[in-house]
């Protein structure tokens, strides 16, 4: 019998998963950027700004930004990283990475910028390759997210720092009731009326609900071999930033 998963609130054959989000992402690509400032109020700028911040990322630093989309994180890691360092900009979806280097071309991002189509789950790089790795908004659609975790591990320098930026569990109840009639009403409205998707915005609202909460994935870093690892919660647990070290 084929393992099953969960694809939103849908239980499918786990070898169907990666299929299945990538006609999500395809579907949404050109129009991710906007429908992410309109579904966050632009309050994802301030989350990805605090990620930016407590990456330690310095000159000449090698770093890998996983998942990494229409490249908001890579454009500025790029900066941190300089003319000596290097970013990769890595996703499994190759609509998503398509517009992330059309964009970093237009800005003129393109000297310690690299491209990779990956899955997280097998990344193809050697052991010990990087200084730090981020992921933002990226892991909830991993099907195998332990085995992510542990390649994350393993593509990490010693004393290399993960940072996951993920939706997670709010902390207040009324915040909670209030956000989920957010997310099933106006998000799939919103992606119909700005991407003519309701679909896939309805699915990114089911994956939400279906992601670890914030001491589950906390454990998961540390069963992958991960230390130091904590979270901050931004915007009342809407969001958790998990951190973890490799020691």
């Amino acid at each position: 019998m084929t393992d099953k998963t969960h694809f939103g609130f849908q239980t499918v054959d786990k070898n169907d998963k990666q299929a299945l989000v990538g006609e999500v992402f395809d579907s949404v690509a050109s129009r991710y950027d906007v429908m992410n400032d309109l579904m966050s109020l632009g309050i994802h700028r301030i989350w990805k700004r605090i990620t930016i911040n407590q990456s330690g990322v310095r000159v000449g630093q090698c770093v890998l930004d996983l998942a990494g989309g229409t490249g908001d994180l890579a454009a500025k890691l790029s900066e941190r990283a300089g003319d000596t360092g290097c970013v990769v900009l890595a996703d499994i979806n190759e609509s998503m990475l398509s517009v992330g280097r059309d964009r970093m071309i237009d800005r003129g991002l393109v000297g310690n910028l690299q491209y990779t189509l990956a899955n997280a789950e097998q990344l193809p790089f050697a052991d010990n390759s990087f200084n730090c790795i981020t992921m933002a908004f990226g892991l909830r659609n991993v099907t195998e997210k332990q085995q992510a975790l542990e390649s994350m591990f393993r593509v990490l320098k010693p004393g290399g720092r993960l940072l996951i930026l993920e939706f997670s569990k709010p902390v207040l109840p009324l915040l909670s009731k209030a956000y989920d009639a957010y997310s099933f009403t106006a998000l799939p409205a919103l992606g119909k009326l700005v991407a003519n998707d309701a679909d896939s915005y309805r699915y990114l609202a089911e994956s939400i609900r279906k992601h670890p909460d914030q001491q589950t994935l906390k454990g998961m870093l540390e069963t992958a071999g991960f230390e130091r690892c904590d979270y901050q919660n931004m915007t009342a647990g809407i969001v958790a930033l998990h951190k973890g070290f490799k020691l």
